[in-house]
């Protein structure tokens, strides 16, 4: 037997038509008026659907947010994978390539970055660990593992410094990149009212700054 609106593809494609309408709206207005700031009403009103329809596919706002979260979280893991694996050389150009991969985002997608800024300061105080532990090792398993073969591989090819720790650095390194990236994305243009630089500019110093620290020398 086949759904009213048609086979079985049609139906699948249309429940993630509806999904993505529901997560879009929910994204647009974080970002106008902050998550918590929002009701899952609102969202309703948002994207024009019944609230049942809504509650087919989230059972309530933190649901909504951690989808979202899976998927931004998604997308830059794939774009950071993608300039990595383009680079043949040594550790600290991969590691360079990951860097510019951040900043790519934060021009290129700003509510993405603002979105995750919001969720890092929820995440502090509503949600537990093991529940964003698991989303990060569903996107990327193993991803402490391979951070730290980076160190390895760079001070093996002697482009890192030797006296860095390969499970603490890399850790370090993408905590201050992810928190400068996140809070540059929130500021929007007060970042070039208050320091005179474009929000890129500000980043990609600090990401300078941060590899000459791990630049052999």
């Amino acid at each position: 037997m086949t759904s009213p609106i048609g086979p079985s593809g049609s139906y699948h494609a249309h429940r993630e038509r509806q999904r993505r309408r529901i997560l879009t709206a929910a994204q647009e207005l974080f970002d106008r008026r902050r998550i918590d700031r929002v009701t899952v009403a609102e969202i309703v009103t948002a994207t024009g659907i019944r609230a049942s329809t809504l509650y087919e596919y989230f059972s309530n706002k933190d649901e909504i947010v951690w989808a979202l979260v899976e998927e931004f979280m998604a997308q830059s893991s794939d774009s950071i994978r993608k300039s990595i694996d383009d680079i043949s050389g040594p550790a600290l150009a991969k590691i360079t390539a990951l860097l510019q991969a951040l900043e790519n985002e934060l021009v290129d997608h700003p509510a993405r970055v603002r979105f995750m800024a919001q969720f890092d300061a929820m995440y502090a105080h509503d949600w537990s660990v093991e529940r964003l532990i698991a989303v990060e090792d569903k996107i990327i398993p193993g991803r402490f593992e391979l951070l730290a073969v980076l160190i390895r591989e760079g001070i093996a090819d002697g482009s890192l410094r030797p006296n860095l720790n390969p499970d603490l650095t890399m850790h370090s390194v993408l905590n201050a990149v992810i928190g400068a990236q996140r809070r540059l994305a929130s500021l929007g243009n007060r970042v070039e009212e208050e320091y005179g630089q474009p929000i890129e500019l500000m980043f990609r110093e600090t990401a300078r700054i941060i590899l000459l620290g791990l630049r052999a020398t």
